[in-house]
């Protein structure tokens, strides 16, 4: 009995691509379909997860400090985040996200119907599973 060939590295890339894509395009239409671009809808995101300073913001969306200025100030015109002096610098500015924000949020992930149905198609085990599996690879482990 001969051993299925091994996926290799770029393949898995190759996947993750296609995949991203896939997200990334569900994402775009369901921001648009709540009137945002999907750099605002990105911002949303990223703020549902708590507040973060513009500078920190900027960097996590590698997008420039000036350009992050303008997705917020977008944001800010709409009642969907706010601004507020941090506690221990008031040099830095926090964005949070307001109640609005988190409803806005919460319909752009709602209207995702691509990205829900594929996840959804999964069962209990093998959504663990991604789930453990996406936390390996991407989200950054303590150094022991």
């Amino acid at each position: 009995m001969t051993e299925a060939p091994r996926v290799d590295t770029a393949q898995l890339m190759e996947l993750l691509s296609v995949s991203l894509g896939v997200y990334y395009g569900d994402f775009t239409v369901a921001a648009a379909s709540e009137n945002l671009t999907a750099s605002q809808g990105k911002a949303l995101t990223v703020l549902r997860r708590g507040p973060a300073a513009m500078r920190s913001l900027a960097e996590t969306m590698t997008c420039d400090a000036s350009n992050m200025t303008g997705i917020i100030d977008r944001l800010e015109k709409r009642g969907l985040v706010r601004r507020e002096p941090d506690a221990a610098d008031r040099r830095v500015k926090n964005v949070i996200l307001t109640t609005e924000g988190e409803r806005v949020t919460d319909a752009i992930r709602a209207k995702m119907h691509t990205t829900r149905e594929g996840l959804d198609g999964l069962g209990a085990e093998e959504r663990d599973s991604l789930y453990a599996l996406l936390e390996r690879v991407f989200v950054p482990q303590p150094s022991a």
